[in-house]
């Protein structure tokens, strides 16, 4: 291979590596962006409220037992001696049904140009809790007296916003001021949650008590909604006019429906298909959950999109070194760099214009720019209007494909893998029947003459 042709091809190799230093740094910004969104989204969330996990009901039985212990060593005076002592217990009982039914509305707050989402639940709680006999289940000893306490467990109680009035066997009651349980993951870290709670009175430890309960509650959270089958059979249904809501968690629904209008999703979850104890614990991750998507996350989309920008550049200077070898007219390193450096200004008004802009429009005006100035650029540096324009059509084609892979996520290497295919082809059928060896000298006359 000639060495002006061998020069020519690092040329081009070396300044599209060097295009990397603006791409990195247009990546770097869009990074810092969506930092400081997580930062305002945290910030608003500690102002209202944050995701919100709701545990239970759950019915606490607090009781007072009587037990036989034995006697420590230094203190016996014969051999097997034991005394009674009372300890005190607690025993957490999960409903026997549980049925949920609730409606959440998303909206957006804004500070500044950044957004949260908060929704805002409205939830009706129905069920019933059967205690058999105390004094034939707990064995260990005599059961002297117990009381019973409903606990309702929320990750956020600011949340709440009415003072829910729960009807208890036909009786009106008032929920307690939160207080805090610690619970811990299996990582050993402390995860409290906040509990309200009602009194419910003694227990007769001889007889079957039984309590159905309802009541309404109105909570805010921010981007998740979980809930924990706390029941032995469970009813959960949920729906919003949100229409893009993320099912996770341990449990998917039974039945959903997702549209335009929104969505509706249905749980039917039995005491065979989770751990009770797991459900007390929401660090244990045993529950259902919804998250609250952002349809278009701009800082994601723009950072998907600035990955394939060594592809655009590398498509354009493949298109230039074509031009230059089958047209014989050569192309200056300096009109490569300029090219490739408004190919990379593109990423940056993508971020900037989807700030202030719907992304579709923001790719629409970031493309159309970009275009524009690289055609008019080039119908002078090539010498005519019909090559800027090819060119520009190139583009335009190269952008749109680019369009087309953001929005399908799941498509985007079979979509990337064609596009680098069809380059390829068309570079290959182009250059078919050059001949490599003598195109250098033929490139060393023009440069002399």
């Amino acid at each position: 291979m000639d060495k002006r042709l061998f020069y020519k091809i690092a040329a081009i190799c070396i300044m599209s590596l060097l295009m990397l230093v603006p791409l990195a740094l247009i990546k770097d910004q869009i990074r810092e962006r969506s930092q400081r969104q997580n930062e305002v989204q945290a910030s608003i969330a500690n102002s209202a409220a944050g995701p919100q996990t709701l545990v239970g009901p759950v019915l606490a039985v607090h009781y007072r037992e009587q037990v036989e212990i034995a006697v420590p060593k230094e203190e016996q005076s014969g051999r097997g001696e034991t005394r009674l002592q009372v300890v005190e217990r607690t025993l957490l009982l999960p409903p026997e049904s549980l049925n949920m039914a609730g409606e959440t509305v998303v909206e957006t707050r804004n500070r500044g140009i950044y957004q949260a989402r908060l929704f805002r639940l409205g939830l009706a709680s129905s069920g019933r809790f059967v205690v058999k006999p105390l004094a034939e289940t707990r064995t260990a000893g005599r059961i002297l007296e117990a009381r019973a306490e409903l606990v309702l467990g929320i990750s956020d109680p600011r949340g709440v916003n009415n003072d829910p009035e729960a009807i208890i066997n036909g009786k009106p009651q008032r929920f307690a001021s939160p207080g805090a349980t610690g619970a811990t993951g299996a990582d050993g870290k402390e995860s409290p949650v906040r509990r309200l709670s009602i009194n419910l009175g003694p227990l007769d430890v001889q007889r079957e008590s039984r309590f159905d309960f309802s009541f309404p509650l109105q909570l805010t959270g921010t981007a998740r909604l979980a809930i924990a089958p706390t029941g032995e059979a469970n009813h959960i249904e949920l729906k919003s006019a949100w229409p893009h809501p993320n099912f996770a968690g341990r449990f998917l629904p039974t039945t959903r429906t997702v549209s335009k209008d929104g969505f509706t999703a249905d749980w039917q979850i039995s005491h065979l298909a989770r751990n009770f104890e797991a459900t007390l614990n929401p660090a244990r991750g045993e529950f259902l959950s919804i998250d609250f998507v952002d349809p278009v996350n701009v800082y994601l989309q723009s950072e998907r999109a600035v990955k394939y920008g060594v592809l655009f550049i590398a498509l354009t200077f493949a298109g230039f070194f074509l031009t230059e070898i089958l047209r014989r007219s050569p192309i200056h390193p300096m009109q490569y760099l300029l090219v490739g450096l408004a190919l990379a200004i593109f990423f940056l008004l993508l971020i900037a214009f989807s700030e202030h802009l719907p992304f579709p429009l923001a790719y629409g005006l970031s493309a159309v720019a970009c275009i524009g100035l690289i055609a008019t650029y080039l119908s002078g540096a090539l010498g005519g209007f019909r090559q800027g324009f090819a060119f520009g059509a190139g583009l335009t084609g190269l952008y749109g494909v680019l369009y087309g892979v953001l929005l399908s996520e799941d498509n985007a290497l079979l979509m990337g893998s064609l596009l680098l295919f069809l380059a390829l082809g068309a570079t290959m059928l182009a250059t078919r029947r050059l001949d490599w060896y003598r195109l250098g000298a033929q490139l060393n006359g023009q440069a002399e003459q």
